[in-house]
């Protein structure tokens, strides 16, 4: 070997060294070795599906959790969220036996109350913009809303 010979700075010679081969030889290994059970593949496959690339998100502007002022004897108070995404605002109450809310500017809407890997209930907004959900939300949850031709999704946040 002489002075002409190109190593990097792990001392391996350019021509030895075939990244691409590598990564096919590791991923190989590690589907014999440690394969992706398959509740997981199609938890991932369902994450995807719910990616919305049109989608707008709405920004949580209101938490009562966080923005309101307690009142004294009140243990069971429903939560009270408002999402904002431009012109569209969503107004939902979630309490112990599910939601309900309404979409303003007051407009039809299909809402898709999404829950991570299970499949999430759909709701239909009437033409004043009203919906209601009788399933309690439990965990981390998001709504995907489709008015008209726009997708908006909320932020996730835990029931």
């Amino acid at each position: 070997m002489n002075d002409d010979d190109a190593f990097d700075e792990d001392g391996w010679e350019d021509d030895e060294f075939d990244a691409g081969l590598l990564e096919e030889e590791l991923r190989q290994a590690a589907s014999v070795l440690d394969p992706v059970p398959a509740e997981l593949h199609q938890v991932a496959v369902d994450a995807y599906a719910l990616h919305d690339l049109d989608a707008r998100v709405a920004e949580l502007t209101f938490d009562s959790l966080v923005d309101a002022l307690p009142v004294r004897g009140v243990t069971d108070a429903p939560r009270m969220l408002t999402f904002r995404a431009g012109e569209v605002t969503v107004d939902v109450e979630v309490t112990t036996h599910g939601l309900l809310g309404q979409v303003l500017p007051p407009q039809p809407a299909r809402i898709e109350v999404l829950g991570g890997p299970r499949p999430g209930s759909t709701l239909t907004a009437d033409d004043l913009g009203r919906f209601t959900g009788d399933v309690p939300l439990s965990g981390p949850f998001a709504l995907r809303l489709r008015t008209g031709g726009d997708v908006v999704v909320t932020e996730w946040l835990r029931a």
